[in-house]
């Protein structure tokens, strides 16, 4: 079991980004576990997930609609995981036969045969920015202390490697800003925003070949060779 778990670490400290990273977890983490059912969510601001993965579940589209519209606002245990950022399981969070008297199981987990499920958070910059979602199927035995150990220390590795990832996007983006000057980077915004060169010299009052010229430059140090290439590398500045 320790082995497996090693593994698993290694594979999430390697990962060269968030694509990746959720990839080596769903990979290498449901054997370990014991389910048959497992995924990784990324949650973003303006909507309920930036990332989904998920094995193991039929109709996943089905399933994702019914924990959005009856689910996610009323599970006791992401609640839980939400307010103390550690993982839980639901007889941690609720009375002994409570789990299938909540409205998560008798609308949505239920008619998954979802007996018994764990959470665990994915944390940065002091707030819950994802989590790992684990379900037992049939007659299977419950999560344990064990599993809950287990899932703190996952949960901690795949929280760090996103915090070095961030940060090593952060150093990239800010190397890129630092290549370019005030008004080329305003000229990237306007070219963001799909005005032509012409357009743009109005915009900014300067001749259609300052604004021609001003990308030749703006190519060069940016190592791209065309306008949607450049507003691809700089998306992260111009958002």
């Amino acid at each position: 079991m320790a082995n497996s778990l090693h593994n698993l670490f290694h594979a999430i400290a390697t990962a060269k980004n968030e694509h990746e990273l959720r990839m080596h977890f769903m990979d290498s983490v449901g054997e370990h576990f014991g389910v048959q059912r497992w995924g990784i969510h990324m949650f973003n601001e303006n909507s309920p997930y930036k990332a989904v993965e998920v094995s193991g579940r039929p109709n996943i589209d089905t399933f994702m609609e019914l924990y959005a519209q009856f689910g996610r606002n009323v599970d006791p245990v992401l609640r839980y995981v939400t307010e103390h950022h550690a993982p839980a399981h639901e007889e941690m969070v609720l009375p002994n036969g409570g789990w299938k008297q909540t409205e998560l199981y008798k609308n949505c987990c239920a008619y998954y045969d979802h007996e018994h499920i764990m959470t665990g958070p994915i944390v940065g910059g002091g707030k819950l920015i994802g989590a790992v979602h684990f379900a037992r199927v049939g007659k299977t035995p419950a999560f344990d202390y064990q599993d809950i150990a287990d899932l703190s220390g996952v949960c901690t590795h795949i929280s760090t490697c996103m915090a070095t990832l961030n940060s090593q996007k952060t150093i990239f983006t800010s190397t890129l800003s630092d290549r370019l000057t005030p008004r080329e980077i305003q000229i990237a915004q306007l070219v963001a925003r799909g005005l032509t060169n012409k357009e743009i010299g109005v915009e900014l009052w300067i001749t259609q070949n300052s604004v021609k010229q001003a990308l030749k430059r703006m190519f060069r140090k940016l190592e791209v060779s065309s306008r949607i290439e450049m507003i691809t590398k700089l998306q992260d500045i111009l958002n």
